[in-house]
């Protein structure tokens, strides 16, 4: 495994923040070309797998301690689950509402739970900053209320998705360690949980929305590509915060990680123009910058 500064880790949680607040921009571009949520989902999973296996190249050595494997691949089928109905969540409320409210609650539970895993950096600066998140996510619910404009439907499946998306990392990190998996044999199975599983929930999804499987062969490459680049973004995020948490503590690593929502949003209101009251957008953003610098302060201590 590389072995990094701990300036070098917070630059790979910044990266991390940014990949995983920007990967839903190919769901965006996807969906302007008529590409169902469902079909798209496919490639990103696609996407998620092929770039475990390139990371997993780099680690040299492919061995594998049995016992853990299954931690991994859990982990890999709870975040499909999550991650599946937070796509649902941006295609019916945008990325400016989903995100802050599905990633900021999955932020909270899995900042907690990895600190009670491995309790790393002050306390106090992360919880603070944590509880300016939990403020910022309301900020963005509220916003959008204040127009009559929220799209309920939206944030339903934010709001599970973010109580579940909050077990996967601490499940992760369970597996890797001292006489378990490397991090690149354990992003393997859990890029196999995620596409194994996929199987079952997607198709479910797909049948509710009256898609087949042929649907999905008549996509184009370029439609195809999209999910592809999705799914790899996001996968590139994780390894390179999986490797971050070695030196930042898995807590920091993943609360600077799920920063993702203060770029999501920037996304979603700058760029999808996915505008609510000023006020509360404003709001939002001091919330979710004063926070995330108060978790990357904890990691000073």
């Amino acid at each position: 495994m590389f072995v990094i500064s701990l300036p070098l880790a917070i630059l790979f949680c910044v990266i991390t923040m940014l990949g995983w607040g920007s990967w839903a921009n190919t769901q965006k571009l996807a969906g302007k070309e008529k590409w169902p949520f469902q079909l798209f989902y496919w490639d990103y999973a696609i996407g998620v797998f092929l770039f475990s296996l390139l990371f997993s190249l780099l680690g040299g050595g492919f061995q594998v301690v049995g016992a853990f494997t299954i931690p991994a691949l859990i982990s890999g089928a709870i975040f499909n689950l999550a991650n599946i109905l937070l796509v649902i969540g941006i295609d019916a409320a945008g990325m400016s509402v989903a995100f802050p409210v599905g990633i900021g609650l999955a932020l909270v539970i899995g900042t907690i739970e990895s600190y009670l895993l491995e309790p790393k950096g002050n306390p106090s600066l992360l919880f603070a900053g944590v509880a300016l998140i939990v403020f910022a996510m309301i900020m963005s619910g509220a916003s959008h209320r204040s127009h009559g404009r929220s799209p309920v439907r939206g944030l339903i499946f934010s709001i599970v998705a973010g109580c579940i998306m909050g077990l996967f990392y601490p499940q992760l990190m369970r597996a890797i360690g001292p006489g378990k998996l490397t991090p690149y044999v354990a992003l393997v199975f859990f890029a196999a949980g995620v596409l194994l599983s996929n199987i079952i929930v997607n198709t479910v999804f797909m049948r509710a929305g009256g898609f087949r499987y042929a649907d999905y062969f008549r996509g184009s490459a370029k439609l195809h590509s999209i999910g592809i680049l999705g799914g790899s973004i996001w996968m590139l995020a994780l390894c390179l915060n999986v490797i971050a948490s070695n030196v930042a503590g898995p807590a920091i690593s993943y609360a600077l990680g799920q920063g993702a929502t203060l770029v999501a949003a920037i996304w979603g209101v700058f760029i999808w123009r996915e505008k609510g009251n000023i006020l509360y957008t404003t709001l939002m953003f001091i919330g979710y910058a004063s926070g995330l610098i108060l978790i990357g302060a904890a990691t000073l201590r």
